[in-house]
């Protein structure tokens, strides 16, 4: 009668601990789902934010390269026309991020440091564990105490 309730008693538990393996997989994929869906509407946003900028900053450059050019003209000063090269390196740079490949070489060199050189991704001291928390959480509820 024991060994019947016992029998009963552990197929109880393993089906519950398959229960809570599929529950907690489930979980996971979840929030590794919600995760990369946040990514991506921060990424959207930071897109957005760079045409909208474009659209300030080339109407500024336009202006500039035509008030700089006029001067130059005018004033027969070449050297006027030497802001319109830096001007035209950061107005390149933000047509590139926000209508160019720029992301897309981004993401193949971020991809090739993943694979290639992923020890410059280590964190100082390695991972924290748990007795490392544990250490500097007693260590500093000491320290409030004491005050």
């Amino acid at each position: 009668m024991g060994s019947l309730l016992s029998r009963s008693m552990d197929e109880n538990m393993k089906k519950q601990q398959e229960f809570m393996l599929m529950n907690s997989q489930l979980q996971l994929e979840r929030q590794i789902v919600m995760q990369n869906q946040m990514r991506e509407k921060q990424m959207a946003m930071q897109i957005a934010w760079t045409r909208e900028f474009l659209k300030y900053y080339g109407t500024f450059f336009s202006l500039a390269a035509f008030g700089l050019t006029a001067g130059a003209i005018k004033a027969k000063k070449p050297a006027l026309f030497m802001p319109i090269i830096p001007l035209g390196f950061v107005f390149a740079y933000q047509y590139d991020m926000g209508y160019g490949t720029l992301i897309h070489r981004m993401k193949g060199t971020a991809e090739d440091v993943l694979e290639k050189e992923h020890d410059l991704l280590d964190i100082p001291q390695g991972l924290p564990t748990f007795e490392l928390i544990e250490k500097a959480r007693k260590a500093q509820r000491k320290f409030f105490v004491e005050k």
